[in-house]
């Protein structure tokens, strides 16, 4: 684990080696894009890349913003590469000023970008920067960066698995939820001092006066804050515009409007159901996951992580934690995740399919120590798509990675 002095939300915390840095250092685009939500490190993990001629400058600051919105020329000129420029979503115009400097020297890594606002600034990228530009995601804290053991994308194959648990530590039930309960932005990851109140509420005021703002131009931020609130209590749940639009007393078009917004903004992850044409009936509402558990045990107000292990949302934001990892285990190494689920009309439900390879990974997510062969019963559903079918199992709080039947498995928590 390679440490070093950095800044997260104004406090002095040691830098964790991101799993993300190798494919960053090895780019050859002349254009790298590195968003994701607020918070998750990404100025302090492309600083910490940058070689010591890389100038850092923030659209953060008024005076800077002002010079790049109203003279992008200039500000190109007083800040030429190899240059980090953070929060472009602030001045879109510097995107055609990049490009033509890029189509003059095509050296990879002249502009580092970060941005925290997905929802405009990917169609300014893509339409300005369009084959020019690398565009990589990063998330908070996964669990094998804390322990300093990254790792490849995640598979349900014997031999990864074997290996995660090998390089890993065990992983109980008490330190389980107490990751799940705190989060895993930095700031609040890495400091066990830090008030867990203080620093939600203060994301949210940030998140909420900054982005929200900025994105949508909410006019009743209590709306939104209520929105949030009832979108938090359906993680892990499949998606119901009209249920969620009731419950959060605003208009079934309002809710699609600003549940885009949290998805552009980092907040959460929309996981699309599994469907071919020969199969038309699978439901196709997305399931929703909050990203950070821990904003969404603030969100629901479990005031502890004890409360939450013991209470109703215990399983479904262990599912949430579970996945956000899988997402990291493949995000962070710079690579799509090729996630579904599958449910259908008749009930039969599989909370995670891989699709790597033209092979299909079926994985159930189970809050048990004691998982058995009913949990993956409905893995043989998946003969009908017509796809080979890898090995699969049941994600749990086992301790021993045991078979469950011929091609599923128990799979401990701590292989994450």
């Amino acid at each position: 684990m390679q440490l070093q002095n950095s800044r997260f939300f104004g406090c002095l915390k040691m830098y964790i080696s991101r799993t993300l840095e190798s494919f960053v250092a090895s780019s050859r685009f002349p254009v790298l894009m590195l968003s994701g939500a607020r918070q998750v490190g990404k100025t302090t993990f492309l600083r910490h890349l940058s070689e010591p001629d890389r100038t850092y400058v923030t659209l953060d600051d008024p005076l800077v913003q002002s010079l790049a919105k109203e003279d992008p020329a200039l500000f190109m000129q007083r800040y030429p590469p190899p240059v980090l420029i953070d929060e472009i979503q602030y001045a879109p115009e510097l995107l055609p000023h990049i490009k033509i400097a890029v189509d003059r020297d095509r050296s990879p890594g002249q502009f580092w970008l970060t941005g925290s606002q997905q929802f405009h600034l990917m169609k300014g990228v893509s339409e300005s920067l369009a084959g020019r530009v690398g565009i990589v995601q990063l998330f908070g804290l996964s669990r094998r960066e804390r322990i300093g053991s990254n790792s490849p994308p995640f598979l349900p194959v014997s031999d990864t698995i074997h290996n995660r648990l090998q390089t890993g530590d065990t992983l109980g039930l008490k330190e389980l939820y107490r990751l799940i309960w705190r989060g895993d932005f930095p700031a609040i990851a890495l400091d066990d001092q830090m008030d867990w109140n203080l620093f939600y509420s203060s994301y949210l005021q940030t998140y909420l006066q900054r982005d929200i703002r900025d994105l949508a131009r909410v006019g009743d931020e209590l709306s939104f804050l209520r929105f949030l609130r009832a979108a938090a209590a359906r993680t892990a749940q499949m998606l119901n515009f009209s249920d969620l639009a009731r419950d959060a007393d605003v208009a079934p078009n309002t809710a699609k409007t600003w549940l885009s917004i949290l998805q552009a903004s980092g907040i959460i992850y929309l996981l699309e159901p599994y469907y071919t044409n020969l199969t038309k009936r699978l439901v196709r509402s997305p399931k929703l996951y909050f990203l950070d558990t821990g904003l969404c045990a603030y969100l629901t107000e479990w005031s502890s992580p004890e409360t939450l292990e013991a209470g109703a949302m215990s399983g479904p934001i262990l599912e949430s934690w579970i996945v956000s990892e899988l997402l990291k285990s493949y995000r962070h190494n710079g690579h799509m995740p090729p996630f579904y689920y599958y449910r259908d009309r008749d009930g039969k439900e599989i909370d995670l399919l891989i699709l790597r390879d033209g092979t299909i990974y079926p994985l159930e997510i189970k809050k048990t120590a004691s998982p058995n062969k009913n949990h993956v019963q409905h893995f043989r559903v998946l003969k009908k798509l017509n796809l080979p079918i890898g090995p699969g199992g049941v994600i749990c709080l086992t301790e021993q990675l045991l078979p469950l039947t011929e091609t599923a498995m128990s799979i401990p928590v701590s292989a994450l």
